[in-house]
């Protein structure tokens, strides 16, 4: 069996001998570990060009990220920036393209801890909304950083609800150009990233208002800063938001505008336009111009949030075969804490949505990269779909992997509460997903609306002019559905074809149910806006059913493309099982509600569900190898490939400065203490 090249810290003391207790985890191999890193990397030449990437950037020492640790948020801004600076020269010096892969390799082996990344949001944004004419001005711009970009959406009132921003874009046709004004407080841009002491140049998202009518949300790119000596330009207040909950090394900042104007060719008009005249050209549907948002959607999930739930994994469990506690029999040693059925159900859950939201997002930008060229060429057909299925892969991956990421924390005990076992800053760094780029609840209740329309649709009878043919991802509504699950013991709950069934049993069920409620409350005199707000705790239940489903359906596709892979099958197979199994115990109410599931069949899926502990626990320490995180990207004490826990986090702890610095409180107040209570 082929094994993953030993990503060990290089330069690193504590890089010795690799230790026992995980080394003989990895002895006997059930499956070929790098094969399955060549399949998460979609392909062989993938994973030698990343690792080869990792390699440069690991040899070079302004990329180190130890220190990160012991930083304040200055120190942490100008470390961010220095590396995005360093990084530019390097990708200069050896040809790296822009839309190639070496960067976002570079930027996976820092963990993110790279200045300027909001440019990359900007650039969604031109290309999704931008003519041909303003991406061939602005994207070298932006490139070459002759000017440095952030994407300006959410205010002080408003974040997620996009039609209520209240940032205005008035045109005047006596100059024709935009006026572009924040009316009130809560209209000041708050939180985008590299705003407050970088950005020259922010995508400002602003109601359009032109002869006297409003147009609703368009984008206009807005300069803010001198690009002679960097001060605010006329008309602009802007700075720091302050210290938050994590990610301090991302300038988020605050825009205030006064009657500030751009040019008419700044608004982004490949789906909208103003003419000089005033008049208002729309090419689009209205909800074109929130495409920009799809596309980060798209890529927040596997570049973004992902990454946190996966590197908690390897460090959980890399720690868990380590850790020793207590005997399972009086006369034995200590056992390794992963040997203890409820570290496993701590753990494996975790490690199977770690691969299940994989594939999940392999699926998503497959769909995505069908879909994209015919939505810029204004064909809108699969937009709906491609909303709902982005939106949702959004807030359930943030949802699970801000849970999964807490759950790996704490199955460290104490020691993950340590910032040097890279655990805390992987739980606040991926808490901050549960919010940007749209509030889950918000995002799955769109979903439900979506839901709801193909419903709908599916009941129309055949042959009727309205009825269209199903998105792909909703085709379950309009299949036959089994009343009862044809389950008789533990092993059939091992079915893909059953589970994947029982999910979409649910998944329809409740969407059906949140449909009825609404009817029946709009029937009995309640207003249609009132009766979806009296359901929307329904429609949430229907919205996670159904991406639940589209998870567990994933996965079982992937899998099904793997027939010539018989041991990483297996292997995945189990995986795919315990994901599917894990949801269905925790929810099991959604099964029983309706009689599809008798307690006695859920007594099978638990006892299946167990015996499937077991048999990953052999695997566990492989199945987290093959993400192939290098040491020096999990930046972790507890998680470095050798095992070397204890002697790492001792080592690091040193590094502190208030081990190597003067205890200034000493001699202000413990001495003076000490001396009074010695009276």
């Amino acid at each position: 069996m082929g094994s993953p090249v030993h990503r060990v810290s290089m330069g690193d003391p504590c890089s010795r001998q690799v230790h026992p207790d995980i080394e003989s985890e990895r002895s006997v191999q059930s499956f070929d570990v790098e094969r399955l890193t060549n399949i998460l990397d979609r392909g062989a030449q993938n994973t030698a060009l990343r690792r080869k990437v990792e390699s440069i950037i690991h040899s070079d020492p302004v990329f180190n990220l130890t220190d990160n640790y012991f930083m304040a948020q200055k120190e942490l801004y100008e470390a961010a920036m220095q590396k995005r600076f360093h990084m530019q020269m390097l990708a200069q010096r050896l040809g790296w393209q822009e839309d190639g892969c070496e960067l976002e390799y570079a930027c996976r082996a820092l963990s993110g801890s790279v200045g300027l990344g909001l440019r990359t949001v900007f650039m969604n944004a031109l290309r999704s909304l931008g003519s041909e004419e303003q991406i061939a001005k602005w994207s070298p711009l932006c490139r070459n950083f002759q000017i440095i970009t952030t994407y300006a959406q959410t205010e002080l009132g408003h974040g997620t609800y996009l039609q209520g921003l209240e940032t205005e874009a008035t045109y005047d046709t006596a100059t024709q150009d935009f006026v572009i004004h924040s009316p009130t407080m809560t209209a000041t841009k708050w939180w985008p990233g590299d705003l407050g002491q970088s950005a020259t140049h922010a995508l400002v998202l602003a109601q359009l208002i032109c002869s006297g009518v409003r147009r609703g949300m368009h984008a206009f790119i807005v300069p803010i800063r001198s690009l002679q000596d960097h001060t605010p330009l006329p008309g602009i207040t802007i700075g720091n938001i302050g210290p938050k909950m994590a990610l301090n090394n991302v300038d988020n900042g605050f825009l205030r505008l006064h009657h500030v104007r751009v040019p008419r060719e700044n608004m982004l008009s490949r789906f909208a336009q103003v003419l000089p005249d005033g008049t208002y050209m729309r090419f689009g549907t209205a909800q074109s111009n929130y495409f920009a948002m799809v596309v980060t959607r798209v890529q927040l999930v596997a570049k973004e949030i992902l990454p946190n739930l996966q590197k908690a994994c390897v460090i959980a469990m890399r720690y868990s075969v380590i850790r020793r506690q207590s005997r399972l029999r009086p006369s034995d040693p200590e056992v390794k804490i992963l040997d203890y059925q409820t570290q496993q159900q701590k753990l494996f859950p975790q490690l199977a949505m770690s691969y299940a939201f994989h594939f999940l997002a392999v699926s998503l930008s497959e769909f995505f990269e069908l879909s994209y060229d015919s939505i810029l060429n204004k064909d809108f057909s699969l937009l709906p779909e491609l909303h709902a299925l982005s939106t949702g892969a959004k807030a359930m991956t943030a949802d699970f992997c801000t849970q999964g990421a807490e759950q790996c924390r704490r199955a460290c005990g104490g020691h993950g509460y340590s910032e040097l076992s890279g655990l805390p800053s992987l739980v606040t760094k991926v808490t901050a997903s549960c919010t940007y780029e749209g509030e889950n609840t918000v995002l799955y209740l769109q979903v439900a609306r979506f839901l709801a329309k193909s419903y709908l649709q599916a009941q129309m009878s055949p042959g009727s002019t309205q009825q269209k043919s199903l998105p792909q991802s909703v085709a379950y509504l309009a299949k036959p559905d089994l009343s009862r699950c044809p389950a008789q013991m533990a092993a059939d709950f091992l079915c893909p074809e059953l589970y994947t069934t029982a999910w979409a049993h649910a998944a329809a069920r409740l969407i059906k149910d949140a449909v009825h409620h609404v009817r029946t409350l709009e029937q009995s005199g309640v207003e249609q806006h009132e009766a979806w707000n009296q359901t929307t705790v329904i429609q949430l239940q229907a919205a996670k059913a159904h991406c639940y489903y589209i998870t567990v359906k994933s996965f079982k596709e992937a899998l099904e493309k793997l027939d010539n892979e018989p041991a990483i099958q297996q292997v995945l197979k189990r995986l795919c099982d315990l994901c599917a199994l894990h949801g269905i115990l925790t929810h099991s109410g959604d099964f029983l509600h309706d009689g599809f599931l008798s307690g006695a069949q859920v007594d099978m899926a638990r006892t299946a569900y167990l015996d499937l502990l077991s048999l990953i626990r052999k695997d566990a320490i492989l199945l987290t190898d093959a993400f192939d995180f290098t040491d020096q990207c999990l930046n972790s004490a507890l998680g470095c490939y050798d095992g070397n826990v204890y002697e790492r986090l001792f080592q690091w702890a040193q590094k502190a400065p208030v081990n190597t610095q003067e205890n200034s409180a000493y001699e202000k107040y413990i001495r003076p203490l000490l001396q009074r209570s010695n009276l």
